[in-house]
């Protein structure tokens, strides 16, 4: 199977619109993909023409989305491009879709903090330990003393 995937960098254009449907939670919003180009003869930074998409998430995707996303946040889009063409009142309109896989904020225009939910949907953040990225060789070679592992905490 032959799919269209795209990367799309812009900003969320809409508020997202969530819904619980039977199939599972879906959310939609608009995202505004504007070009930059350098202006020569400016001598500046200049806008050029914006696309809009019309972004769908499903299930877990769609939950966070309704949760994390509001207008004129910076977003990076990954999905599936669907570009349809159809006539309303005897004109052609074309429109495309991207069907997201991963939605998340574009990190080099601010900043972000993530938060897993467990799977009650509560939005509490569990401490944990830092993990030693280091193997055992590379620990042993620098100096580093070991470090054993301690067990989670359970709640």
């Amino acid at each position: 199977m032959n799919e269209t995937l795209v990367c799309a960098v812009g900003n969320v254009a809409t508020q997202p619109v969530y819904r619980e449907l039977a199939n599972g939670a879906s959310a939609r919003f608009r995202l505004a993909v504007t070009a930059r180009y350098w202006d020569r003869e400016k001598s500046a930074w200049t806008d050029g023409h914006t696309n809009f998409f019309t972004v769908w998430a499903n299930r877990a995707l769609a939950t966070n989305v309704g949760a994390s996303l509001s207008v004129g946040d910076p977003v990076i889009v990954q999905g599936r491009l669907k570009v349809r063409t159809e006539v309303r009142e005897g004109q052609s309109w074309t429109s495309a879709d991207i069907d997201a896989v991963a939605i998340g904020h574009d990190l080099s225009r601010g900043t972000s903090a993530f938060r897993r939910p467990n799977k009650e949907g509560d939005t509490t953040v569990s401490t944990r330990p830092e993990p030693n990225w280091e193997t055992e060789s590379e620990s042993r070679s620098l100096g580093v003393p070991q470090q054993t592992p301690e067990p989670a905490g359970v709640t």
